[in-house]
């Protein structure tokens, strides 16, 4: 059973509660803060990367120590696609480990009763059955390319579960599937699948009708080009006949947009805001709720999903005819594919009574012209 030593009553939030929104430049952050505005919280805290640094234990310490905080939401961690987690083993492992340590361990230690921490999918075995019950935790192997970054995961759902069992706080852990939304990380690098496609296909576009002047705009707001697709786009460029002072790329080849993969994988897609309503429907469930569904030593983990997949193929078709890309798409089988398939189960969250409100057609809608009015 979960322990009751120390443990205090705090029903659910209220707007005096003190609230600590660690990540809150993130897309997760972000949506969460905005939820809580909207909702009338006002005492929300928040701190840049520069104003604390989450990897540095004594500057955590000392925040915990000279403020007062009722409720943590720890959204704060190094995130990225498939390449992003192949290329930074080390970076991903390192800083998401001590994150969600220093974060965790000095509410505790400062008395913060409920705190509220955030994962990710890739926490569940690379062959789980379909959809993935939060019991199917640590009963198998994980996929490769990103497992560096799922045990650091994996490390913060433990210290949840065991500072519940050991102390009677109350932290949950909670997993979505793939996030996208507003604030989404689009850096053609380390981005995840859905941000990256709308890059590509937006870019893409703008070269087909010879728009130098906002690829440009593009750059500058969200990050470089590699020099592997900057050469598909001066192909895509010069094949309209006009000559709009590209760089010499040397590419003359019929213009397409390549994507890793064979596109067969199927992935979930929860857009950030109905993750931010998750979030918060169950910040504000009672003490007896928490309690009822954690009993007899159950982990602290519930997933957030909309309950339905997609194929990675079916995805990127769908994003480009919402960005009106239409030009090729070369799928590259000698890249990998990862996880074949990512759908949660939600029954525990839908028992509750939470629902996904947006589709992914609408929810990829909003998110397109959300970044087209970041380059205005």
């Amino acid at each position: 059973m979960i322990a009751t030593q120390n443990k205090t009553s705090f029903a659910a939030l209220n707007p005096r509660s003190h609230i600590y929104v660690a990540g809150h430049r993130g897309m997760v952050g972000s949506a969460i803060v905005s939820r809580l505005k909207g909702e009338g919280y006002t005492n929300i805290v928040t701190l840049t990367h520069q104003e604390l640094e989450l990897i540095d234990q004594q500057a955590v310490r000392h925040f915990f120590k000279n403020k007062k905080i009722d409720f943590v939401v720890l959204a704060a961690a190094k995130v990225g696609g498939i390449h992003a987690n192949n290329t930074y083993p080390a970076d991903f492992i390192y800083q998401n480990l001590m994150i969600t340590a220093n974060v965790i361990y000095q509410a505790f230690k400062s008395g913060v009763q409920r705190l509220l921490f955030l994962g990710s999918s890739c926490i569940y075995p690379k062959h789980a059955a379909q959809p993935m019950k939060e019991e199917y935790l640590l009963t198998g192997k994980l996929e490769p390319t990103n497992e560096p970054y799922a045990v650091a995961k994996i490390a913060g759902i433990k210290l949840c579960e065991s500072f519940n069992r050991q102390y009677g706080t109350r932290y949950y852990a909670v997993m979505p599937n793939n996030l996208y939304g507003p604030n989404d990380n689009y850096d053609l690098e380390n981005s995840h699948v859905l941000p990256a496609l709308i890059r590509k296909y937006h870019l893409a576009k703008l070269a087909a009708r010879g728009d130098w002047t906002e690829i440009k705009k593009d750059r500058s707001r969200f990050g470089d080009i590699p020099d592997d697709f900057m050469a598909c786009l001066g192909a895509i460029c010069k094949s309209c006949g006009h000559d709009h002072k590209l760089p010499d790329t040397g590419v003359k080849s019929q213009p397409a947009v390549n994507l890793w993969g064979s596109g067969s994988p199927r992935r979930e897609f929860v857009h950030v805001d109905d993750m931010a309503d998750a979030c918060i429907f169950l910040m504000n469930r009672e003490d007896e709720v928490f309690d009822s569904l954690f009993a007899d030593n159950r982990l602290p983990l519930i997933n957030i999903g909309c309950g339905t997949d997609i194929t990675i193929r079916d995805l990127a078709g769908l994003i480009a005819e919402i960005v009106g890309y239409q030009g090729d798409i070369v799928w590259d089988s000698s890249r990998p594919d990862g996880t074949p398939r990512k759908l949660l189960d939600i029954s525990k969250l839908e028992q509750l009574g939470w629902k996904s409100a947006i589709s992914l057609a609408e929810g990829i809608k909003r998110t397109y012209e959300w970044y087209l009015a970041q380059n205005t």
